[in-house]
């Protein structure tokens, strides 16, 4: 089965900034970053649908943003001023449906990247 892939992954101090990327296999259906820290649930963080409008929880609201390349298939994830609790394992994922806002379920999704690790330390 062909998956997403994502990339930037890494280690950075707390107020520092990262930025995600993942190809994705096609664009014209919603794509959500999920993100999962150790003995906690996958939960949904920001999600990108069909027509490019963009949705997140209220943890990332104004630090993060979503966005995507749809002529090269290519999603992004910017993250600023992150925290040490923003330290998780971060997933590329692609629903089902071309409309979506969050919350969003694990459930919901059709194919999840591998995953790419994001720490940040004080």
């Amino acid at each position: 089965q062909v998956r997403p892939v994502e990339s930037g992954g890494g280690s950075v101090q707390a107020g520092e900034s990262l930025k995600l990327s993942c190809t994705v296999t096609r664009s014209d259906y919603c794509e959500v970053w999920f993100r999962q820290a150790p003995g906690k649930e996958r939960e949904a963080i920001a999600s990108i649908d069909a027509d490019g409008s963009p949705s997140y929880t209220d943890s990332v609201k104004g630090r993060f943003t979503i966005s995507k390349d749809a002529a090269k298939n290519r999603l992004f994830l910017e993250m600023s001023n992150l925290k040490p609790e923003d330290t998780s394992m971060y997933y590329c994922a692609e629903l089902w449906d071309r409309w979506c806002r969050i919350p969003l379920s694990a459930s919901d999704v059709r194919v999840w990247g591998q995953g790419t690790q994001v720490t940040v330390s004080s």
